[in-house]
């Protein structure tokens, strides 16, 4: 079989850093030498090539100008390579990985978010095991020579999770990482072993990088004050609003709060609706507290993570002409995003 090319992305992140021996501070890892902090790769069997931006993204800083100049890396370089490793910061690699997922439809290669608690050079870096689990994955395929990944995953000491299922849980853990409503695409010990989590997607590759971000997030919990939050509700700005609200997605009865979920859905508003449980999936009407939700036409996330939903709505309001078509698309299972 064909020796597999990879192609690293590295966007910034604390993997890339290393400690510049003159000040003691962390800077930004020359690529060119990524043989020289990780020399184990030279025993991986696959071709690598490299890109760097020009320079380098802290997680904190991300945003779709960024998301877009991912993906339009990987599409360029699509048919010249086998799969794609991108190193990023953890912060917010979940919402990368979920941006990706739906501007790049129709993978049938696999393209691996990955990083580090520790910079590179660290002696006990994770960064290290990250990184060649994670260009393993980026070539490995089937017998028949497809590969083994076709969408866009996140690998994280030693489990690889689909990437719009998961959500960082730990700023300090070497497991940082977790896909509580959708198992592990495959796990790494002696072995790795894979598992069959294929979704219903198109198998020829589209790009969609028009993100609308006008979309706001607001958290409920008990003592929520509706009337501080009045603002958000304005048609003029906000296009979207999520609504992370308690366990199967029910919110305290409050008219107020009602009233202003109504009105900005009468001005054309789109309302989506997630748990802010860890682990399950919204079901409005199931209580008494969710009924209003279902009545007025706010929409169902499922099981979505927020990170998922966030970059959803975006994705929508940018590919979507009508509030219909956003809503259907919302409540929908685009790339694996949420269950059937």
């Amino acid at each position: 079989m064909q020796q597999p090319s990879v192609l690293i992305i590295y966007t910034g992140g604390t993997i890339g850093m290393v400690n510049d021996p003159e000040t003691g501070t962390l800077t930004a890892f020359n690529f060119d030498h990524l043989y020289q902090q990780i020399p184990e790769i030279k025993r991986l069997n696959v071709r690598l090539q490299t890109i760097s931006f020009e320079k380098p993204v802290d997680s904190s800083e991300m945003n779709p100008t960024y998301w877009k100049q991912i993906a339009a890396i990987v599409h360029e370089n699509y048919e010249a390579n086998d799969g794609f490793v991108i190193l990023h910061g953890s912060d917010t690699m979940a919402y990368t990985a979920s941006a990706l997922s739906f501007m790049l439809q129709g993978l049938t290669k696999p393209v691996i978010l990955t990083g580090s608690q520790l910079p590179i050079d660290e002696i006990r870096t994770d960064g290290r095991e990250n990184v060649l689990t994670s260009i393993e994955i980026a070539g490995a395929k089937n017998t028949d020579g497809s590969s083994k990944i076709q969408e866009v995953a996140i690998y994280f000491e030693n489990n690889l999770f689909r990437g719009n299922r998961t959500t960082k849980i730990s700023a300090n853990a070497f497991e940082a990482f977790s896909s509580p409503n959708f198992p592990p695409l495959a796990t790494a010990g002696i072995q790795i072993n894979y598992a069959t989590t294929e979704y219903k997607k198109s198998s020829t590759l589209s790009l969609f990088t028009e993100f609308d971000n006008r979309v706001a997030l607001l958290k409920i919990f008990p003592g929520f004050n509706a009337s501080v939050y009045q603002s958000l509700f304005d048609i003029s700005s906000i296009k979207g609003i999520i609504l992370e609200t308690f366990g199967a997605g029910n919110a305290p009865t409050d008219k107020a709060f009602d009233d202003l979920i109504e009105k900005y859905m009468e001005d054309g508003g789109i309302v989506l609706n997630i748990t802010q449980c860890n682990s399950g999936s919204v079901e409005q009407g199931l209580y008494e507290t969710s009924s209003f939700f279902q009545k007025v036409g706010v929409v169902g996330g499922g099981d979505m993570t927020t990170e998922a939903a966030v970059c959803k709505f975006m994705y929508a309001l940018g590919n979507c002409t009508s509030r219909e078509q956003i809503k259907a698309l919302l409540a929908q299972n685009i790339s694996g995003e949420m269950t059937d």
